[in-house]
């Protein structure tokens, strides 16, 4: 990928010339000819106009854009095109001005797309990054003329993930450090402390104490061991990442994770805010129940709320209400079940869902607040302790000699 110089006639037969991305010539050609300019002259890209960062997206060494970054495209791309601004035109400022490699490089695939004739959603649909729920509402915004608002939202929606999940990223991450800082400790200590301590004991021959002989076998133990128990652990932790991989890993795994005292509670309210707000965002750019649903259920990460959402959809092809089914499900609150309910009465789903969603994110906070509070002093409690312990094995034939 490098920028080619051309000279030709424009789409009104003027002379014309200006640079252009492309792969190779025949690309060159074919993007030329997709805005309407007859080349006479193309000139390729020199040698010091090589691009290290495209080099890396082209041969695959380049990490893929994440949430944050699509949610800053969505953001731009939709005041573009509420300003006025052509939708290929906009793409191409875009990926002049995104300083992402991969991203730079999908948005300028996407224009490409574009100006052939395809439209954005289909465009969207043979690029990495954008998932069935993006292509879905860019589609129906596409098809109802209203892009801008249905980016926005969409916006609007990433945003708002996004923060629940560096929310309860960020409740867990001194829990943590605290964890992994303390197990060194007391690794530490048992390693090389205690033997010194042990050595010190043996040459005065005095009775060791049970708590001091305790802490001694558990240090031998340690010195013994370690080296052979790290390679176990790490090969155990990989053997269960690849069997989470798994059909049946992953529901055994998301089973257990929903049933976790506390941390249960933020993995299934936090997808239950997802789905609904996934669904009132569908809704209200004018998907239909059923496909929305079908959409909802490839976005949610867990197997047994996926399942429940195709056992939902399935209810209502039958014939039959959103709230009879969800009210079966034990994880879903009554009140929230209640204002489904209510929603399908009045005809305001996405209103409700999107309330709904709010009830679960509030939920979520309050849940995330409560697991850092009693977390915390759990963990300090316990490193504390065990580093006490060792202290008090070691000093007390100390004392009662000195006795």
């Amino acid at each position: 990928m490098g920028t080619w110089k051309w000279e030709g006639l424009d789409i009104k037969g003027k002379k014309a010339r200006g640079n252009i991305l492309a792969q190779d010539i025949k690309e060159a050609r074919k993007i030329l000819r997709g805005q309407g300019i007859r080349p006479r002259r193309i000139t390729p890209p020199s040698v010091l106009e090589f691009d290290i960062s495209e080099w890396m997206v082209e041969n695959g060494y380049a990490s893929g854009f994440g949430t944050k970054e699509l949610c800053q495209f969505t953001k731009q791309l939709s005041t573009m095109i509420n300003a006025g601004v052509p939708i290929v035109q906009s793409l191409e400022i875009l990926s002049k001005t995104e300083k992402h490699p991969v991203l730079k490089r999908t948005i300028k695939n996407i224009s490409t797309e574009v100006s052939e004739g395809s439209t954005i959603a289909d465009a969207m649909k043979k690029q990495k990054g954008f998932d069935k729920l993006y292509c879905n509402l860019v589609k129906a915004g596409e098809a109802g003329g209203i892009l801008d608002g249905i980016l926005i939202k969409l916006a609007e929606h990433m945003d708002k993930q996004q923060k629940t999940k560096a929310q309860i990223k960020s409740a867990m991450t001194y829990p943590a450090i605290v964890v992994v800082v303390g197990i060194a400790v007391v690794w530490g200590l048992m390693v090389f402390i205690v033997p010194q301590f042990m050595g010190m004991l043996s040459q005065s021959g005095q009775e060791i104490p049970a708590i001091t002989q305790f802490v001694v076998d558990v240090s031998n133990m340690f010195q013994k061991y370690t080296m052979t128990a790290l390679p176990i652990i790490i090969l155990f932790l990989f053997l269960m990442k690849k069997y989470i991989a798994t059909p049946l890993g992953k529901r055994q795994f998301d089973i257990v994770m929903m049933n976790l005292p506390i941390f249960g509670g933020v993995v299934v309210k936090g997808n239950l805010s997802s789905f609904s707000r996934t669904l009132a965002t569908m809704l209200s750019a004018g998907v239909s129940l059923i496909d929305s649903l079908s959409i909802c259920g490839d976005t949610i990460d867990n197997v047994v709320i996926c399942d429940d959402i195709s056992m939902i959809r399935d209810k209502i092809i039958e014939g039959k209400t959103m709230y009879e089914p969800l009210s079966r499900i034990k994880y879903f609150p009554d009140m929230v079940a209640s204002m489904v309910k209510v929603g399908e009465q009045t005809g305001s789903m996405d209103t409700m869902f999107l309330k709904v969603s709010d009830v679960f994110e509030e939920e979520v906070n309050s849940l995330v607040d409560n697991m850092t509070k009693m977390i915390e002093p759990i963990i300090i409690v316990v490193l504390g302790g065990m580093v006490a312990t060792i202290l008090v094995a070691m000093y007390l034939p100390i004392f009662m000699s000195a006795g």
